[in-house]
């Protein structure tokens, strides 16, 4: 028999043998450090590759929106209400660098031979009417920016003989008397007056109410209509009147969508988009119209107009001001242009018996009569 002392000797060694052969299988391991190295550089390419500044403009952010707006389109139609934080989100994304790429490719020059199918293409999506247009041969539109800025051929739009008329062509989203500081931008959605004219200073006049302060006429009433020009309208706007243009202001907003079933979820959209207000006076008195940016609207131009810029580097919540003096402006005389689409808002004073005759959902085109009494007056 061995002595325990013997016993106690052998267990350091028996033990691991016992370890060993109780031990599963493992695989053969690389343990080679340039092995790892290559692993680890291969591992941080794969997450540069998609955080780098680059990625997160060419991916991260067209991926994100378009996921956020497909989401955004099912709640639209299942009368869904948006909250304060999606709105936020939602205004995170840099709508202002995107649209700033996309109005120099849509401005870059195209080679003659890929026009054809490039403008085609787009004919067909946006189901465009190149027979209103005053050239009709793609060849001769040099880029995407010249195509969209189109000019009609004579004769393409009458202008009614009312006093009032439609600036462009696109779908009327809503329209009717304005008797309150809050304006609806579609049915149940409203924005404020003062956030969208901003300070009246403009006149001379001094009122506590601001609505009161537009008026020249005490017994009348602001009146407004909303049109959205989609991609596929005449991208060119036009006076809707005899009026006389003395005040501009341009608020260096955002540029979020203005899709109809997107205003129909953002409150006060057209008071957080960029937009060009131009204030001035027609027969019945206080009369503006504004040119209200949106996504991928690489520019806002107007004729008469030069020094404005629009979708410029800076922040966000600049306000320039011009005084124009007096800028006569005659009914269907052009004023300015788009790129890609946008929409016209007109807000104006007028007697309690105006009437519009159209409704939300209309398609109107440029220089139709906005009412009802002056379609009769001109028969």
């Amino acid at each position: 028999m061995f002595p325990p002392t013997r016993i106690r000797s052998c267990l350091p060694v028996i033990n691991p043998m016992f370890k060993q052969r109780l031990r599963p299988h493992r695989p053969f391991r690389q343990t080679s450090t340039l092995h790892n190295k290559n692993q680890t550089k291969v591992s941080q390419l794969q997450k540069n590759k998609w955080m780098s500044f680059r990625s997160i403009i060419t991916r991260w952010v067209p991926l994100g929106s378009a996921i956020y707006v497909g989401w955004c389109y099912i709640r639209a139609s299942i009368n869904y209400e948006v909250s304060k934080i999606e709105i936020l989100f939602y205004e995170m994304f840099p709508f202002r660098v995107t649209s700033r790429i996309w109005g120099k490719i849509a401005a870059y020059e195209l080679p003659t031979s890929l026009r054809g199918f490039v403008y085609g293409t787009y004919i067909k999506m946006f189901n465009v009417n190149l027979n209103e247009a005053a050239v009709t041969d793609l060849n001769y539109y040099k880029s995407l920016s010249a195509f969209f800025t189109r000019p009609l051929r004579d004769g393409a739009r009458f202008i009614s003989q009312s006093a009032c008329v439609s600036p462009c062509d696109g779908v009327v989203l809503n329209c009717g008397p304005a008797d309150t500081d809050k304006i609806e931008q579609v049915k149940g959605v409203t924005y404020s007056l003062e956030e969208f004219l901003g300070k009246n200073n403009w006149t001379n006049k001094k009122d506590d109410d601001y609505y009161n302060s537009l008026l020249t006429n005490k017994d009348n009433i602001l009146h407004q209509c909303i049109i959205y020009l989609a991609p596929g309208d005449y991208h060119r706007f036009h006076s809707p009147c005899d009026w006389t243009a003395t005040f501009r202001r341009h608020f260096c907003g955002k540029l979020l969508s203005v899709n109809p079933w997107l205003a129909r979820l953002i409150p006060g959209l057209f008071t957080i988009n960029e937009r060009a207000v131009y204030v001035g006076e027609w027969k019945h008195g206080f009369f503006s119209m504004t040119a209200v940016g949106a996504t991928n609207v690489g520019s806002i131009e107007i004729y008469n107009d030069p020094e404005l810029r629009t979708n410029t580097k800076g922040k966000r919540t600049r306000i320039n001001e011009l005084n124009l003096g007096q800028v006569p402006l005659k009914k269907g005389e052009l004023f300015g242009q788009f790129n890609m689409g946008s929409t016209i808002i007109l807000l104006f004073e007028a007697p309690k018996d105006f009437k519009f005759d159209m409704a939300s959902g209309d398609k109107v085109l440029m220089g139709q009569a906005l009412s009802l009494a002056a379609k009769e007056q001109s028969r």
